[in-house]
């Protein structure tokens, strides 16, 4: 399995409603990766992948770096999954943990 498809599993794998951070899927990957790594490989997701349920270790919606237009797009996705936010950030109760 590549790198890359191994991502996309662990990706894959976030169920609705919860998310993880970039370093937490980066750590889970077969040969693990920095979060920052991971960041720039979630840019070339499939559209099959949740890349939504990826966040910033603090709850932060980091492809906000990328334009507010994701960011926005993100926070919908996840409010429709039932996730919350309390001062822009996810509520770490919806955090999967490691």
């Amino acid at each position: 399995m590549s790198t890359l498809d191994d991502l996309w599993s662990v990706v894959t794998s976030i169920p609705r409603g919860r998310v993880s951070s970039y370093g937490d899927v980066g750590r889970a990957l077969d040969r693990p990766v920095s979060g920052v790594l991971v960041g720039k490989w979630m840019t070339q997701s499939p559209p099959s992948v949740p890349w939504w349920r990826v966040v910033g270790r603090n709850g932060d919606l980091l492809v906000a770096k990328r334009g507010p237009e994701f960011a926005a797009q993100q926070r919908d996705l996840l409010e429709q999954e039932g996730v919350t936010f309390v001062d822009g950030q996810v509520e770490r109760k919806f955090f999967l943990v490691p």
